[in-house]
């Protein structure tokens, strides 16, 4: 599966002058240009390369390369448990406050944008104004929002001091700062008015002055995402020259921080829209490296027989799990979710779907194995492993309510059961697993059957909108506790947080379309997982482990998911024309080949 950002409603305007030509680089792709040589890759989050996008890093559209010509004031490590261990970017370094109420960043020294002019705190503080339009985890105007920063003081012109609200804080607010992206002020400073500090400060409060203040703040969001600047002014290693509908061109910027070990003069990224373009690629040697990319055994083959081809391994902190729409019969009962665990052979599944890409899930806790280790320690194995039982999935079917003619299972009232999964098209693993399923599931006598969807937009729109029974769904989203079973018992199941206070929204409305029930009977207790994992964003140490321990369990006997395989983070490199890769394991691998380059790590082979 690629990993795809889904595409907002709203559209950057045209800015980049587009070629219908060649993009004049002075050697072909995967080919060594002068200097340090073209570098030619893959944007893993920007597949279809659109000449019209702006130079905007908010835009879904945008041609704005995280790590390339997009930087952002620090990249994640790929930690277990810890989501606050980073490699610098625009900051240098920074401290991190005890009680996590504050940090404060001091930018890289001698940075430039690439048009000469500095790198400047009150660069880094715009940005975050343009991320409060957004409603950015760290910069919500929300009343109470959780880990909400409550004030961005400029000290110096090298440092920045981010302090959090914490009336309700979150143990993410770190994180959340982290993970901005930075855009030169003196480029964008027509976007925003002159008083939006006032505005937001405004918005901070209660009463209609501060509703109006909110609203004037989201209404810029359009406008920010609509910007285009007449050039690419960046500063990250490189800037986009020009590009077709086929290829972006970036070119090294010379005013970057670390400009004298970028290693490749040049980086072509290459478009692409579906996993079979990328298997193409490596297999003609054309790429220099590949983010994550599902692969079948008989490709891997053909891939790694191209020489110089080479395959990295490391953690993903990713799992993939079958999810159900519990306001649809007979997905609201929980023996029907049982006896479906137990009919899927996920060893099987695995391996026909994602063998390089995946390891079979031990069971279901919403949490990827590895880490479930650190979090569960010796409970995981007293959960219920959901081991391939034909006789127990029909004792569950049984028990609730099903019947069995013909050798064929119907619903309670003697109507046909249709099990139908609903996946996008171009992702050739779910599309593989999904099958994989159904023909199992039709063995044992279900009448089960693949949709697919043209893409994965529409398919998240379709799935938010309730309209499929059964779809495949991203879960395990580490390191922090909180993010992972947010995607079990967060807003997708009907829980927000609003106000510091977690409210339940009925199936089918706020974008519930899990349709869980409130409360879940764990080991005689009956806890709501919605509101624990809403603690989850406020408590660490021991309280951690505890909450965690309670939602795995109700994750395991409740399956609002079957966690079918837990990703491994398999990427392409080929070292005949660069050297110095992340090798097997290294936390590097889950930021773009752009970020390895900028640390100075990929150098041209001598």
């Amino acid at each position: 599966m690629k990993r795809l950002a889904a595409v907002a409603a709203l559209l950057g305007l045209a800015a980049v002058t587009a070629c219908s030509g060649n993009t004049g680089d002075k050697s072909a792709a995967g080919g060594t240009g002068g200097g340090g040589g073209l570098y030619t890759t893959i944007d893993g989050n920007k597949p279809g390369l659109d000449v019209n996008g702006p130079f905007n890093p908010w835009s879904p559209k945008g041609n704005a390369f995280a790590g390339y010509n997009v930087m952002k004031l620090a990249w994640t490590k790929n930690h277990l448990t810890d989501p606050n261990q980073f490699y610098p970017g625009i900051a240098a370094s920074w401290e991190i406050a005890p009680d996590n109420s504050s940090i404060t960043l001091h930018l890289q020294p001698n940075n430039k944008w690439s048009d000469g002019k500095p790198v400047t705190a009150e660069d880094v503080k715009f940005s975050i104004a343009l991320a409060y339009t957004q409603g950015s985890t760290a910069f919500a105007i929300t009343p109470g929002a959780a880990g909400a920063a409550s004030e961005v003081e400029v000290v110096d012109d090298k440092t920045v001091k981010i302090t959090q609200d914490m009336k309700n804080p979150s143990v993410t607010f770190v994180r959340g700062v982290m993970d901005s992206a930075v855009v030169p002020k003196h480029v964008w400073e027509s976007v925003l008015p002159a008083d939006f500090w006032d505005k937001l400060k405004a918005a901070r409060g209660e009463g209609a002055d501060a509703d109006k203040a909110r609203e004037e703040i989201t209404a810029l969001a359009e406008k920010v995402l609509a910007f285009a600047p007449p050039k690419d002014v960046s500063a990250g290693p490189y800037t986009l020259e020009r590009m077709n509908p086929g290829e972006a061109l970036l070119v090294k910027n010379k005013n970057f921080y670390n400009a004298a070990n970028v290693g490749p003069d040049q980086v072509k990224l290459l478009n692409y829209t579906g996993n079979e373009q990328i298997w193409n690629y490596l297999i003609a040697g054309k790429l220099d490296s590949a983010p994550f990319t599902a692969v079948p055994t008989d490709v891997m083959k053909r891939i790694s027989a191209t020489p110089g081809n080479g395959v990295v391994k490391g953690f993903s902190p990713v799992a993939l799990g079958l999810a159900f729409n519990q306001s649809k019969k007979p997905y609201d009962n929980v023996h029907v979710r049982r006896g479906l665990a137990y009919l899927i052979n996920r060893d099987e599944i695995t391996k026909i779907a994602s063998p390089e890409g995946g390891t079979p899930a031990v069971t279901t806790t919403g949490i990827h194995q590895k880490p479930a280790a650190d979090w569960l320690g010796d409970e995981l194995g007293k959960l219920e492993p959901y081991k391939l039982d034909v006789a127990k999935a029909e004792e569950e079917f049984k028990e609730a309510g099903l019947k069995k003619e013909g050798g064929k299972w119907t619903l309670p009232d003697g109507k046909p059961w249709k099990f139908t999964i609903n996946v996008p098209a171009p992702f050739s693993d779910w599309v593989s697993g999904a099958k994989a399923i159904t023909s199992q599931l039709n063995a044992a006598g279900i009448d089960a059957e693949v949709l697919s969807v043209a893409d994965y937009p529409i398919y998240l729109e379709e799935l938010a909108a309730g309209k499929y029974d059964v779809g495949f769904w991203l879960i395990a989203l580490g390191p922090a506790p909180y993010n992972i079973f947010q995607r079990l018992y967060g807003p997708s199941n009907g829980w927000s947080i609003l106000g510091g206070k977690v409210k339940h929204a009925e199936a089918g409305k706020s974008g519930n379309w899990m349709g869980g029930p409130e409360t879940i009977e764990v080991d005689g207790e009956k806890i709501n997982p919605g509101e624990l994992t809403a603690q989850l964003n406020t408590v660490s140490g021991d309280e951690q482990k505890a909450i965690v321990g309670k939602l795995a369990k109700a994750a395991n006997q409740d399956l609002p998911v079957v966690q079918l395989w837990d990703y491994v983070n398999t990427q392409f490199v080929n070292t005949n024309r660069f050297t110095g890769f992340p090798e097997n394991e290294s936390d590097l691998l889950r930021q773009p080949a752009g970020v390895w380059i900028q640390l100075g790590m990929v150098k041209k082979k001598q």
